[in-house]
């Protein structure tokens, strides 16, 4: 039998809590192969409205007859809307610190968590509240037969019915809510935490262990769940470590691998952080040491793709997991190095072959790409090492921002697709160029700042103070932080004194992992971060990617995708 609850462990009072009731129209039920066609929000807290969030979305695809008829959406009504790499970035906005509202929640938090991943930004993990759900937990089957929204709206009478448009049905969704919040109410849940407990998927067995918690403090850090041979379990990361963890035991955790993971763990550790980026940067250390079991990601920080030339008298490129001098990289796929190297390869005219060739005497057969003129058959004598070296350096420059001469090339390539009213090779050129220019802009900045041997930047924390931390050749060698007034001088005099030694190694990148190199720029790159010592220059070379960004974002329609480590 478990114990009552603290009024430490209360919580937040649900009427004290922020909610964003949202709903979504799509093209389909696959979150992977469908798209988002309109958006509606609102957010209310104590049963009051502070804000709606509502808009139509380009889906940039067709919508099929049957969900048209059924939601009333058109193509015509979402040509020109907004694409969701605009639509995004503000709906996270409007949705930061709330808690997340729907009716059947996992079809819509799984749409707006794919374009997440699809457009480059991470997922906030916010408390999820699934009306559906909760509707199932409190009403019984005789007075709710049906939980569907448009059977609870009728239930309780609320006075916005669902309409299969995105606003009406999130208004409709409030209402439920706040009915529902007061069948709860009647039972003794009060505190969001109490909320989430109350949902079916917590078990007896993880209430029970939500003492494991108890001795976290409520700081930023990194917690690790040890199972009862000392391994480790899981790794995370947490802005107030024992309120995250405590939602493990009280929160209703959906996912089936960490339910077994709470029910084997018998103790969780913590490393406290003097700010986020410490956490987030330790989290990424862990998880590369302990490889643990119930982690999916980020366990091979190096487990990447490269993109080289060879290194023989005609070069070609080349995938490769190992990065050297003058590499393009770091890809995650293996497929979208392929298609960063077809973009090269319509660019410059090096060879696509395997095969080996020497710097005289070439005897070989040419092949098809050569009868198609779109190889010089080098293979064949056609070609002289000389005649072949201006491809190679025009890649060489391209990759590490001395030249855009290529990308020039690609545009009038493209205009000349259009003319010819090649408009699906255009859209395909179109698109494998806006790849390319992303990974040139994100190679560039994560080596840019690689080759900075000592850098130091301060963000405000909020509170009158600042955070500092020590970057050396990519990775993060010290943090702290300077309260509200103490001097901060003296604390990053410290921090440089006792931050980490790097030697740096071979590679565009120093040795450093990618996703460190990636998190600590991402830190950098926030408004606000100040730059308060580097020993040299933190800058672009001339002919770097980053003037072709915009044109990549408005070809694309989207966001730059700057992904894990960007």
């Amino acid at each position: 039998m478990t114990g009552q609850l603290s009024f430490d462990e209360l919580g937040t009072p649900l009427r004290d809590t922020t909610f964003v009731v949202f709903d979504l129209e799509t093209t389909g039920g696959s979150n992977e192969e469908d798209a988002v066609t309109e958006i509606g929000a609102v957010k209310v807290r104590g049963g009051r409205v502070l804000g709606e969030f509502a808009t139509l979305v380009d889906p940039e695809r067709g919508i099929p007859p049957q969900v048209a008829q059924l939601t009333g959406i058109t193509q015509l009504m979402v040509t020109g809307a907004p694409r969701m790499g605009t639509v995004l970035p503000a709906f996270l906005e409007f949705a930061a610190g709330a808690v997340l509202v729907a009716h059947n929640s996992g079809f819509d938090v799984g749409f707006m968590k794919a374009a997440c991943e699809r457009h480059g930004y991470r997922w906030p993990k916010p408390p999820v509240v699934c009306t559906v759900k909760l509707a199932r937990r409190v009403l019984s089957r005789d007075e709710a037969p049906s939980c569907r929204l448009s059977a609870l709206s009728d239930l309780f009478g609320t006075s916005t019915k669902p309409t299969h448009r995105a606003l009406a049905d999130a208004r409709a969704t409030v209402e439920v809510l706040h009915a529902l919040l007061e069948r709860v109410g009647n039972v003794g849940v009060h505190s969001l935490e109490e909320l989430l407990a109350y949902l079916p998927e917590v078990t007896p067995e993880q209430r029970r262990k939500r003492s494991l918690a108890a001795h976290l403090p409520s700081t930023p850090g990194v917690y690790l769940f040890r199972g009862p041979k000392e391994e480790v379990l899981y790794v995370g990361t947490a802005s107030d470590l024992r309120r995250r963890v405590r939602q493990y035991f009280t929160a209703s955790e959906g996912r089936r691998r960490l339910r077994e993971m709470v029910a084997l763990a018998v103790r969780v550790d913590a490393v406290e952080c003097a700010h986020p980026l410490e956490a987030e940067v330790r989290e990424l250390r862990l998880l590369r040491a302990h490889r643990p079991a119930y982690n999916r990601r980020s366990k091979n920080p190096h487990h990447a793709w490269w993109l080289v030339l060879t290194d023989e008298p005609f070069p070609r490129l080349s995938l490769v997991r190992n990065p050297r001098d003058g590499a393009l990289g770091p890809f995650r796929t293996r497929r979208s190095a392929e298609a960063v190297a077809e973009a090269l390869l319509d660019a410059v005219p090096l060879r696509s072959c395997t095969i080996k060739i020497p710097a005289t005497n070439q005897r070989a057969s040419p092949c098809a790409l050569a009868e198609l003129g779109r190889c010089q058959a080098p293979c064949a004598g056609r070609q002289t090492v000389d005649e072949y070296s201006p491809a190679v350096v025009a890649v060489r420059d391209l990759v590490v921002g001395r030249s855009a001469d290529p990308l020039r090339t690609l545009i009038t390539q493209l205009g000349g697709l259009a003319s010819a009213e090649r408009f699906e090779e255009a859209a395909r050129r179109r698109d494998r160029l806006a790849g390319l220019v992303r990974s040139l802009d994100r190679a560039q900045r994560l080596a840019a700042l690689a080759a900075l041997p000592h850098l130091v930047a301060a963000r405000p924390d909020r509170e009158g103070g600042w955070e500092f931390s020590v970057v050396r050749y990519g990775r993060l060698a010290s943090a702290g932080v300077a309260r509200r007034g103490t001097r901060p001088m003296p604390v990053v005099d410290a921090l440089v004194a006792s931050a980490e030694t790097v030697v740096p190694t071979a590679g565009p990148l120093r040795g450093a992992p990618p996703e460190e190199t990636g998190v600590v720029l991402r830190w950098l790159d926030q408004p606000g971060t100040r730059l308060v010592y580097a020993d040299e220059p933190w800058s672009s070379p001339a002919g770097a990617a980053a003037a072709w960004v915009p044109w990549a974002e408005q070809a694309a329609g989207a966001r730059p995708v700057h992904d894990r480590w960007a």
